[in-house]
């Protein structure tokens, strides 16, 4: 197995591919609501992902290197397993997602995005014993806060965002538990999702109701699918293993930023008390990456000092 390189903060390279994995994550609103437009409905968007997305993913599975490692996880009752339920939470995830995007929700999703990774800070300490400082005590204080004035905003709990937030917590929390990498484990959750998808496509096919195989530009729309719902994960899987977790954690924020701006540009009501919501919500992602700094800083200094003893 090859060692991880050591994480550096001023890895300029890495931080160029963090940024650009969220940017894409967070344009992917744009995606969804193009395919829309062309006549894709939401569930024939998820099968597309699903479908294409495996063909992406084996590419890439073989440029690096690991196919012997997919092949394992699958002869591997519980890494399957494992996997088979990492591929059930995301599909839940890409579902409500592609539903918010294209049905003018994309606010309340980039909420879910937003209070994320709090909430793997609280699922950390409730399932892993991981400490949460004062610095992650007031960020998750002021999310809680915000979350709650959107309801008043909404009229109703943000169900969209708060599903969104959890099934994307629950499915990192699987992931950290499957002992596979990055590469393999979404070839096998694709793997695992795209007979779903397959059939669909042929149920839509059957009763001519198949926008992306009605004409040659329906086609490529749904191509398109594959590379995006891959491609940011391997950016995504690279410069994680470059950089600290409080320089991603940093950078994380770019893509539900990036989602709120397509949402307000496709003319999403932003009521005053939203507004005072989100603030809330900003103001919990800047603790948080107050925190994730300080605490990069104190463990740097750590290290520093025990070289010198």
């Amino acid at each position: 197995m090859t060692a991880s390189p050591s994480p550096s903060p001023n890895d300029p390279r890495a931080v160029g591919t963090a940024i650009a994995c969220y940017t894409l994550w967070g344009l992917l609103p744009l995606l969804f609501m193009a395919l829309a437009a062309h006549g894709f409905s939401a569930p024939e968007i998820l099968a597309h992902r699903a479908v294409w997305s495996v063909f992406v993913a084996g590419l890439v599975l073989l440029l690096a290197g690991q196919w012997n490692e997919a092949k394992q996880a699958l002869a591997t009752p519980r890494v399957f397993g494992w996997l088979a339920l990492s591929a059930a939470m995301i599909a839940v995830n890409w579902s409500l997602y592609v539903f918010a995007t294209t049905h003018h929700a994309t606010l309340e999703a980039s909420l879910g995005y937003y209070i994320n990774p709090l909430l793997n800070m609280a699922a950390g300490a409730l399932l892993f014993r991981e400490k949460i400082d004062r610095w992650s005590g007031v960020a998750i204080a002021l999310a809680a806060v915000g979350v709650a004035v959107q309801t008043v905003a909404l009229g109703h709990v943000p169900i969209i965002g708060l599903t969104l937030a959890v099934t994307f917590c629950a499915y990192a929390v699987i992931r950290k538990r499957v002992p596979a990498s990055a590469q393999t484990g979404l070839f096998v959750e694709c793997l695992v999702l795209m007979p779903f998808g397959a059939l669909f496509l042929a149920w839509l096919a059957a009763h001519g109701q198949a926008t992306g195989f009605s004409s040659p530009a329906g086609l490529a729309w749904a191509l398109v699918n594959g590379p995006a719902t891959v491609i940011p994960l391997v950016l995504f899987a690279w410069s994680a293993r470059r950089l600290p977790l409080s320089t991603v954690g940093f950078i994380q924020f770019l893509a539900p930023t990036l989602q709120f701006a397509c949402g307000v540009w496709a003319g999403e009501p932003l009521t005053p008390l939203r507004i005072v919501s989100f603030g809330f919500i900003w103001a919990g992602a800047g603790v948080f990456a107050l925190g994730a700094a300080q605490r990069s800083r104190a463990a740097r200094r750590a290290v520093a000092l025990s070289e010198t003893v």
